[in-house]
């Protein structure tokens, strides 16, 4: 039952990401690009601020999945690495703490564009 419950927190807090971004879309005249940036900036903001971890604790991968967990994990990496290496790891923890994630990111990117062939826009 324990299970159960934390799907659907994950589900709810997710849920919730997605209908902002959604109604960020439908209602203002912000870009997708802006508000993916919103998000990730927000993620950073309520991370270094504590704020988020909450978030976190409640949601589990609803909370981490979406972008604001990719800012939140930039945020904590960077308090890590600054914790550790001094000024230094402002620079550096970020990227340190995302790299799986990116290395991920531009390996499937590359398997695609491999896989399928891309349709000029119009």
């Amino acid at each position: 039952m324990e299970l159960f419950y934390e799907y659907a927190r994950a589900f709810l807090c997710g849920g919730v990401l997605c209908l902002i971004g959604q109604l960020l879309i439908d209602k203002t005249p912000l870009t997708p690009a802006k508000i993916l940036v919103t998000y990730v900036v927000s993620g950073v903001v309520l991370g270094g601020l504590g704020l988020y971890k909450y978030v976190v604790e409640f949601g589990g991968a609803g909370a981490t999945v979406p972008l604001t967990g990719f800012g939140y994990l930039l945020a904590k990496g960077v308090a890590t690495a600054v914790e550790e290496q001094g000024v230094l790891g402002a620079v550096t923890g970020g990227v340190t703490a995302a790299a799986g994630g990116i290395a991920a990111s531009i390996f499937f990117g590359y398997l695609a564009a491999l896989i399928f062939k891309a349709k000029p826009k119009g």
